[in-house]
């Protein structure tokens, strides 16, 4: 992990030039490469590199020694020489022997979307979870591709693509990285299954969990602070929230819920990343509901609305009970609201409107609601009358010869756990 002075001393000398190439296989892929290279600009800057140029090329293919084609190679290097730029950074994946190529021909720094963005998560990480995650997803990501990282792994304090494992690390031999691979699937088994008896504790206390999901940078955390009157970290950056966060939410009703911050999800998101942070991304695959936060005011909202739901879909969670918060509606113009979906499941909001914000709250109370039951429970059955309080709120209580009335707004999740136990106490 990069101390302050380091990331300060990186972001003054990481200067880049983004390179995207377009093959015909990216076309297919639906991916947009307009809006994934305007995304790799955000990375950069994220990472506190500056932008100084960006090149992109049309190829049915990636070249095999270049990647892209060695014409353009020349076209980079021109570019390189002439703005004084110390990394070239690819839109793409690159293998091993396509980087040492390149590294031989530009004589800078080269780094591929990839590990862009397992250097701003090595940047970001906090927690020991966090930190064993981002190191696993480097080494397992670096294994297959050493020979391909000498100009990286030879500059010293070099910024983007060396902080989190260390060069010591990745010189040595690959038993030794495959030994510290596995030592660090071990700590992340132990820290998983930490967290895993957490989240059962917290179930079998009967809370409630509620899951915020969307897209880096859809304005999560500053949700999750304002409904709970917290201070998470926030930032206007990719990936400000890596490790989640949870917190309790008070709902109109006086009940409580917990509240969880999720870290964020971007398109092309690196294999190893989605496998090594799985154990994260599982409070998702917990949660009661879904709260699904979009930047309503993005130009690319529903491609990243689509890459949500893909990973969802991963993870399988995308069949829970989801509401679609569309976010930043203060951003929008009034036709840009306009085209967004309404109704049942989707909100038009602002974090910082305090009515909206209600309106979030009581819309999460309706949707875990079961409705209204009323149960007639034998005034000698203390224990059922204990467990009618567990399942819902009791709106209503009355006495009928030896029976007590209850009129009750179920919460799905609480009834789910102990509602057999009144099936037959249903007053039709």
């Amino acid at each position: 992990m990069a101390n302050k002075t380091h990331d300060t001393v990186s972001a003054l000398e990481d200067k880049a030039i983004l390179v995207s190439l377009v093959t015909d296989s990216v076309k297919r892929s639906g991916i947009d490469p307009e809006e994934s290279l305007q995304e790799l600009v955000q990375l950069a800057e994220t990472a506190g590199v500056e932008v100084l140029d960006v090149i992109t090329q049309n190829r049915e293919t990636p070249d095999s020694k270049w990647f892209i084609g060695k014409g353009k190679v020349e076209e980079l290097r021109m570019a390189i020489d002439g703005l004084g730029a110390s990394t070239a950074i690819f839109d793409q994946e690159l293998s091993g022997a396509q980087v040492r190529n390149l590294e031989e021909a530009l004589d800078v720094k080269i780094i591929d979307r990839t590990q862009l963005i397992l250097d701003i998560f090595a940047q970001r990480a906090k927690t020991r979870e966090g930190i064993i995650q981002v190191e696993l997803a480097q080494l397992t990501y670096l294994l297959p591709r050493l020979s391909g990282h000498g100009k990286n792994l030879s500059r010293l304090g070099g910024g983007i693509g060396t902080r989190g494992p260390g060069e010591s690390k990745l010189e040595t031999d690959r038993r030794h990285i495959r030994d510290r691979i596995s030592d660090l699937k071990r700590q992340l088994d132990e820290v998983t299954r930490h967290r895993k008896l957490h989240r059962e504790r917290r179930k079998k206390s009967g809370a409630i969990q509620v899951a915020l999901v969307g897209y880096t940078n859809a304005g999560k955390s500053t949700l999750l602070n304002r409904l709970t009157a917290s201070d998470v970290y926030v930032e206007n950056q990719l990936f400000a929230t890596l490790d989640p966060t949870s917190r309790v939410l008070e709902l109109p009703s006086g009940k409580e819920v917990v509240l969880t911050d999720t870290v964020g999800f971007i398109q092309n998101l690196p294999h190893d990343l989605i496998a090594a942070f799985r154990a994260t991304l599982e409070e998702a695959n917990e949660a009661d509901l879904i709260l699904h936060v979009v930047d309503a005011s993005s130009t690319m909202r529903e491609s990243q609305m689509d890459v949500v739901q893909s990973i969802l879909e991963d993870l399988g969670a995308a069949e829970k009970p989801q509401i679609v918060l569309f976010n930043k509606k203060d951003a929008c113009q009034p036709e840009q609201l306009e085209m967004l979906p309404s109704g049942d499941g989707y909100l038009k909001i602002s974090a910082y409107d305090e009515a909206d914000l209600n309106t979030v709250r009581e819309v999460i109370q309706d949707r875990l609601s079961g409705g209204n039951v009323r149960f007639r429970i034998p005034a000698d059955r203390g224990d059922l009358h204990a467990v009618v309080y567990r399942v819902g709120d009791v709106l209503e209580q009355s006495f009928d010869e030896n029976d007590l009335i209850y009129e009750v707004r179920i919460n799905t999740a609480d009834y789910e756990k102990s509602g057999y136990l009144l099936e037959d106490f249903i007053d039709k």
